[in-house]
């Protein structure tokens, strides 16, 4: 096996690593609620705080340890993450559990920024999407497989062994990091003025929003995936396994879609179909619920195609960085993370809200909203790249 294949399988393992800590606790929250006595809505702010703080924080620690160097950084901040994840393990009430997931929230952000930033490094220039792609899908393959056996472990010998669990792996990924990444980078020192700048691009500023808005629009639906297939559609929860984990492997293959979009020249150009058929499915989905086959069939195509503009714009904002911005890199490789969490905030709170005011059958109407506003802010990305390359001919 190649370094490049070992580096590219860690930087996976890394995001898994990520992954299951960020999502594990969604699954284990009645254990965590009887365990504390604390109802089990309070604890339902270990998440929703984990996604602002991660949002909020990486902006901040990539930029400010932008001028030291990416190899000791990443380490760092993976052992503070091993901190977090540890406490969170030993944790003995509400509060010292909410500490720990601000803690592990505050470095995730920036080490998989710092891993997007290495594999930008070390992939051959054909390669590059496809290795992002597999990055985002460690996420994806976290869901799919690690939560589900984590919270098998938590009903069977107690939730603590879960975080004892990502804590081994995060040892073993750090152990990993340590000996295949190279030590030395070139990198781009700068004021933080100057990192910043490249948020007044057009290429970047519309790019962010359409990442918030994508993530939105997904999110404005998927917090109720569970009530949506059990109540709305009628599935009995004995399926609900099952159904979930198909889904799960129908974001692994967007991933990878995504991926084989990304190597495409022009590949933000053909994004806007995928708009369109979103906001059309997402207009029918309230009718489609009637029908078990017709609702799953289109949960599964949404899977598929929602976020199939990952890869694409997380390349773009790369291949920006690297040619117009190198002070920016790390930066800008943290720009779909940052907004992407921001976009999950604003899609459950509206999920959330109108299941209240329209119900739950019909809390889609809110994510065909917010699909007609990405589309508008990828039209207005198209437009500033094919501006700004006809400006330079």
């Amino acid at each position: 096996m190649t370094k490049f294949k070992i580096q590219s399988l860690v930087f996976v393992l890394v995001a898994f690593m990520l992954g299951c800590n960020e999502f594990i606790v969604v699954g284990i929250l009645p254990d965590l609620s009887k365990q504390f006595q604390t109802p089990i809505s309070t604890m339902g702010y270990l998440v929703t705080i984990f996604a602002m703080v991660y949002a909020i924080s990486t902006t901040f620690v990539t930029v400010l340890t932008s001028r030291y160097s990416r190899y000791k950084t990443l380490l760092i901040l993976m052992i503070v993450f091993l901190i977090g994840n540890t406490l969170s393990a030993m944790s003995i009430g509400y509060l010292t559990m909410m500490v720990s997931r601000i803690i592990t929230a505050t470095t995730a952000g920036s080490i998989i920024s710092l891993i997007m930033t290495f594999a930008s490094t070390i992939a051959p220039r054909d390669k590059r999407a496809s290795l992002v792609s597999w990055i985002f899908a460690g996420f994806s393959i976290a869901s799919v497989f690690g939560v589900p056996i984590g919270v098998a472990v938590s009903t069977s010998y107690g939730w603590r062994y879960t975080f004892w669990g990502i804590s081994v792996i995060t040892v073993l990924t750090f152990i990993l990091l340590a000996k295949i990444l190279p030590k030395q980078v070139r990198q781009t020192k700068s004021t933080i003025k100057n990192q910043l700048k490249i948020l007044l691009d057009p290429r970047i500023y519309h790019g962010v929003f359409l990442v918030l808005f994508t993530a939105a629009t997904m999110y404005g639906y998927y917090t109720y995936i569970r009530p949506l297939l059990t109540t709305s559609m009628g599935f009995s929860t004995q399926s609900l396994n099952w159904l979930l984990f198909i889904i799960g492997i129908m974001s692994i293959i967007s991933n990878r879609l995504s991926g084989v979009m990304a190597e495409k020249p022009d590949s933000l150009q053909k994004a806007p179909l995928f708009y369109v058929a979103d906001i059309a499915l997402l207009a029918v989905f309230p009718f489609a619920l009637h029908s078990k086959i017709a609702g799953l069939l289109i949960m599964l195509i949404l899977t598929l195609i929602v976020t199939i503009i990952n890869s694409p714009i997380q390349i773009h904002f790369l291949n920006l960085a690297e040619t117009e911005y190198p002070q920016s890199l790390v930066f800008a490789s943290s720009l779909s993370s940052i907004f992407f969490n921001f976009g999950i905030s604003l899609g459950s709170a509206t999920a959330s809200s109108l299941v209240s005011v329209v119900g739950l059958d019909r809390i889609s109407i809110g994510s065909v909203v917010y699909a007609i506003i990405s589309l508008g802010f990828l039209f207005l990305l198209n437009h500033a790249v094919r501006k700004r390359a006809q400006r330079v001919q």
